[in-house]
Formats: structure tokens, C-alpha cells, sequence
């Protein structure tokens, strides 16, 4: 039985992400970011169980890949998505059937192209995962930013949005080319050949994970003074402290 045991955390993640992706579609964002957020969780904790009951599989490894695509990469496209559709109407509560930017309808489609561009996450993610799972480069670091930090810098785009928004944050979230801007920076991240520390503990001791200990108690504390505004600030110090890391070493 306990070989089963963190499969059925990965699939937990796949429903998960499967909640999220309906949301997004609905552009209830709130609660996509939500399931998305449940959903990294099992991710986090299938991996766990998977060493502490020392019953790693290929299937297991191929599982969570085919998750995380829904979770960590369909969901954040789905959600820039909406986002470029917003940023074309200026308000929240867009509908992209109805009137936006005439001139720009596809012919034949009541859909403007440009939200589409938003799936360039979507696609960066599936390739990284494949890379992933045929990398053996990548067990004690990653290469390039995993798909659920990036699934995370995505998601705090609305949070912030509905949480800690003001005319100037409101101004820059929907802004088209903000929005590109994150996106392309989002795809390059995910396959970049940058090495980046993961949150893997083989000791307890802070010798020997000083840089992971940093890291989670400048997040904690970044998360309780800036709330949904951390998490983007948490990826900036993440890539950043990884940089500096590396070069030290």
C-alpha cells in the first residue's frame, strides 16, 4: 500500500489543478490561485513521502510531471489569459466574446489574438517538465525556475489585483506590455540555464543549508509585511540569492 501513497498525493494535485483550470476559465481567479496553491502542496509533500517511504518510480516521476503541466503550466497561461484580455478592456470583469479591440478580431472568431499569447507559459512549462525528467543534472538543484515558483509569480498578478491594488499597481498589472513583458521573462526563466538551489534538507544542521534557511526566513518575513506583493519579491530573491550562491561556490 505505501507505494500508493504518494501517487495519490500527485493525484491529488492533478485534481487540484483540474479545480484551478475550470476557475481560471471562469476568470474566478481568486480561486484558481487558490487550488493552484493546494495543488503545490501535494506536489511538495508526494516528493516527501516518496523518499521517507523509499518508494521512488519512473511512474511516480512521469505522474508528477503530467500534474504539475496542469497546475504549474496550464493554469498561469489560462490566467495570463485573462489577464491580456483585461489589460485590453481596462476592467476586471471582461468579456472576451463581446467588444474588444474590434480591429483585432480574428475573422470568423469573437477572440482577439493577443490573450493567446499567454499559452507561451503553458508550452514553457510542458518543456521544461520533459527536460526534467530526462535531466540527471537535477537532483539536488534545478535548472532554470521550476514551474511551481513560476506558477506562483503568475497567480499574484490578481491576488494583488484584488488585495493591495491602487490606481498606480492597477495601472502596471494591466498594462499590455507589462503583461507581455512578464510573460516572455516567465518562458525565459522556466528553460533558462541558470542553476538555482532547491529546498531539499539531507541535514538539519545550518552549516550545510545556511542558504536555504536565509531564504525561507527573508520569505517569511517578506510575506508578512507585503503580503501577495512578497511572492513576486520572493522569486526576484530566490533567482538572485541562487546567482550569488553559485558564484561564491
Amino acid at each position: 500500500m505505501k507505494r500508493h501513497i504518494p501517487n495519490f498525493l500527485t493525484l491529488m494535485n492533478v485534481f487540484c489543478g483540474s479545480v484551478a483550470t475550470v476557475f481560471a476559465v471562469l476568470n474566478q481567479l481568486e480561486l484558481a490561485a487558490f487550488f493552484v496553491f493546494l495543488g503545490i502542496i501535494f506536489d511538495f509533500f508526494d516528493g516527501m513521502a516518496a523518499r521517507i517511504l523509499n518508494v521512488k518510480s519512473e511512474l511516480g516521476l512521469q505522474l508528477d510531471s503530467l500534474a504539475d503541466v496542469i497546475t504549474s503550466g496550464l493554469v498561469p497561461g489560462i490566467v495570463m489569459f485573462q489577464l491580456l484580455g483585461m489589460s485590453m478592456s481596462g476592467g476586471w470583469n471582461v468579456n472576451l466574446s463581446s467588444e474588444i479591440a474590434h480591429d483585432t478580431f480574428w475573422v470568423g472568431l469573437k477572440v482577439a489574438p493577443l490573450p493567446f499569447l499567454g499559452f507561451l507559459i503553458t508550452m514553457a512549462s510542458a518543456y521544461r517538465l520533459a527536460k526534467f525528467n530526462i535531466d540527471e543534472n537535477q537532483t539536488s538543484s534545478f535548472i532554470g525556475l521550476p514551474t511551481p515558483a513560476n506558477a506562483l509569480l503568475i497567480l499574484s498578478l490578481p491576488l494583488i489585483l484584488l488585495y493591495q491594488g491602487n490606481d498606480i499597481l492597477n495601472s502596471v498589472i494591466l498594462n499590455q506590455w507589462f503583461l507581455i513583458g512578464i510573460t516572455l521573462l516567465s518562458t525565459y526563466l522556466l528553460n533558462a540555464k541558470i542553476e538555482l538551489f532547491a529546498l531539499k534538507f539531507k541535514t538539519w544542521n545550518f552549516k550545510d543549508n545556511s542558504q536555504r534557511y536565509i531564504f525561507l526566513i527573508v520569505s517569511l518575513v517578506l510575506l508578512m509585511t507585503m503580503k501577495y506583493l512578497a511572492i513576486p519579491a520572493i522569486i526576484v530573491f530566490y533567482v538572485l540569492s541562487s546567482l550569488v550562491g553559485r558564484l561564491q561556490s
